[in-house]
C-alpha cells in the first residue's frame, strides 16, 4: 500500500447520482418534489457538511470567533446563525497557513484517507488570484450540475460544442470540459481565449468542425461573430449556431443571438469556488437555482441579513455537495441578484433568481447613485452606434465632486451619438455620466477583452 488513492475509485457514484440526478432523472425531481421534501433533502446533505466543515482549522476558527460551538448548528433552520466569509476571508487563512490555506480541512483525513486533490486558482479579476480546491466528489458534482443544465437547456448527443473559456491555472475551462465530456455526449472543442486560439482560426474551426453551440462569456462570443464577419465567415449560413449558454447577466440576448443568425440564449451562473449555482431552462425565464446541491441567499449588501422577495442583494451560498474539500457553508459571492417569486410556466419547483446584475464589491457610489459598470454595457445595445465594448471611469475633481464616465466604442463619432448615449445612461442609472466616443477596438488594451474571461469594466481613479 502506498498511500495513493484514485480519482475514480473516491467517489460512489450511484449515490451521487441519486443525490443529484441529470437528464430526465432531474427533469422529474424538479417538476414534481415539493417544498418540504426538497427542504428536507437540503437538511440532510447541510448537516453532512457542517460535520467536515467542524474538522476544518478555517471553520473553527471562523465559527469560534463568532461564539458557535460545535453541536450550536442542528438544521438548516440555524443557517442564519453562522458567519457568512468571502474571497478575503480565503486569502486571510493562506497567509495565515502559506500557500494553500487552512480552509482545505486535510487536517480532517487520517493516514492514507486524503481524497486527490483537483488545484485551480482564480482569474484574479477582482484582485490577487485565489486558490481554489476540488476533491473527487465535490468536482465530479460541480461537472454533474454544468453538465444538467446544458442538457436541460437543451444540448443534444450530436452537438459539437466550441468553448471559449480560459485555461491554464484558472478553473473555468477545465471544469466545463469536465462537465461536456463526462455527463454528455457532445463533442467538445476546447479553443480557450483569444491568445490561446486566434479569433481567427477559432471561427475557421467552428465552420470546419461544423460546430453548433458556443459556450463562454458574452463579450467574446459577441467578439467572435464580428470576427466570422469580417473574414466573409457568415454566421448562420457558414457556422450555423443554434444554442449559446454562458454568462449573459444583463447582456442584450436578442442582440447576441441576431449576431450568430438567431441562436437560442441561455443565461447561467456560478463561480469558481461552487461551480453552477443556477441557470435558464427551456422557458428562458429566470435561472433556475439547482437547490438539490446549491442553498442560495440574497442577503443586504451591508449588513448580510435577508433581503425581502424580489429585492437585490449579494448571492450567499452554501454548497450542500461538498462535504470532502473545501467545504463551502454561507459564502458571500458578492455578485448580485433578486429573486423571481413568480410561479415557474414549466412547473419547476425549484427557485429562480434573475441572475448576475453586478458586483456589490465593484459597484460605484456616485452622488448617491449605486451603479454596477457591468451593466452599462447592455444599457447601450439599442444604440445603432454602439458596437458593444466599453470601460468606466470614475474621478474626484479637486472640489471633491465625483464624476463617472463611459468610454465607448462607437462606429460613429458625432455629438449626436453622444448626446443619444448619455441620454440612456441619465434616464436608467439617474445621472448623465461624461461620454468619451472611441473607435472600435481602441479599447481592447483597457478592457482586455482578448485575454481575459471577464474584461475589464471599471478603472476607479479617486483613490
Amino acid at each position: 500500500m502506498d498511500g495513493h488513492r484514485t480519482y475514480f475509485n473516491s467517489v460512489d457514484w450511484a449515490t451521487m447520482e441519486q443525490e443529484h440526478p441529470i437528464g430526465a432523472s432531474f427533469t422529474k425531481l424538479a417538476t414534481t418534489i415539493s417544498r418540504d421534501e426538497l427542504h428536507a433533502r437540503q437538511d440532510t446533505l447541510f448537516k453532512r457538511c457542517v460535520s467536515r466543515a467542524w474538522r476544518t482549522p478555517f471553520y473553527q476558527r471562523l465559527w469560534g470567533e463568532a461564539g458557535i460551538e460545535s453541536g450550536d448548528i442542528q438544521s438548516l433552520e440555524d443557517l442564519p446563525r453562522l458567519p457568512v466569509f468571502d474571497k478575503q476571508d480565503i486569502m486571510d487563512s493562506i497567509a495565515h497557513a502559506p500557500p494553500i490555506g487552512d480552509f482545505a480541512g486535510f487536517e480532517g483525513y487520517g493516514a492514507g484517507e486524503k481524497p486527490p486533490v483537483i488545484f485551480h486558482t482564480t482569474s484574479g479579476t477582482t484582485g490577487t488570484p485565489q486558490v481554489l480546491l476540488f476533491g473527487p466528489k465535490g468536482r465530479e458534482v460541480q461537472n454533474l450540475l454544468l453538465g444538467r443544465l446544458y442538457r436541460f437547456q437543451g444540448l443534444n448527443p450530436d452537438d459539437v460544442i466550441h468553448s471559449v473559456y480560459g485555461h491554464g491555472m484558472i478553473n473555468g475551462g477545465h471544469y466545463v470540459r469536465e462537465a461536456v465530456v463526462h455527463w454528455t455526449s457532445a463533442i467538445f472543442m476546447s479553443a480557450g481565449t483569444g491568445v490561446e486560439t486566434r479569433s481567427a482560426r477559432q471561427v475557421e474551426l467552428m465552420r470546419d468542425f461544423r460546430a453548433t453551440v458556443i459556450v463562454g462569456f458574452a463579450d467574446y462570443i459577441k467578439k467572435l461573430a464580428n470576427v466570422a464577419s469580417d473574414a466573409g465567415i457568415e454566421p448562420g449560413r457558414d457556422i450555423n449556431i443554434r444554442m449559446i449558454s454562458g454568462h449573459l447577466g444583463r447582456e442584450d440576448k436578442a442582440s447576441l443571438s441576431q449576431s450568430w443568425g438567431g441562436a437560442k440564449c441561455f443565461d447561467w451562473y456560478g463561480v469558481g469556488d461552487t461551480g453552477a449555482i443556477a441557470g435558464e431552462g427551456p422557458d428562458q425565464d429566470g435561472l433556475y437555482v439547482m437547490e438539490d446541491a446549491q442553498y442560495l441567499e440574497v442577503c443586504n449588501i451591508d449588513d448580510q441579513t435577508p433581503v425581502a422577495p424580489g429585492a437585490e442583494g449579494d448571492m450567499v451560498v452554501t454548497c450542500l455537495y461538498k462535504d470532502d474539500i473545501y467545504p463551502i457553508i454561507r459564502f458571500n459571492t458578492h455578485d448580485v441578484t433578486r429573486e423571481i417569486t413568480a410561479s415557474s410556466s414549466i412547473g419547476v419547483n425549484f427557485r429562480r433568481i434573475e441572475g448576475f446584475l453586478g458586483r456589490s464589491d465593484n459597484m460605484v457610489k456616485i452622488r448617491g447613485i449605486n451603479i454596477f459598470p457591468q451593466a452599462v454595457g447592455p444599457m447601450l445595445e439599442d444604440a445603432a452606434a454602439f458596437t458593444g465594448e466599453f470601460i468606466c471611469k470614475t474621478k474626484r475633481d479637486k472640489n471633491g465632486r465625483d464624476e463617472f464616465i463611459v468610454v465607448a466604442e462607437v462606429s460613429e463619432q458625432s455629438s449626436a451619438v453622444e448626446e443619444e448615449l448619455q441620454g440612456i445612461l441619465k434616464k436608467k442609472i439617474g445621472i448623465a455620466p461624461v461620454m468619451e466616443l472611441v473607435a472600435p477596438g481602441a479599447l481592447a488594451s483597457l478592457t482586455q477583452v482578448d485575454v481575459r474571461q471577464k474584461p475589464i469594466r471599471l478603472i476607479d481613479e479617486r483613490f
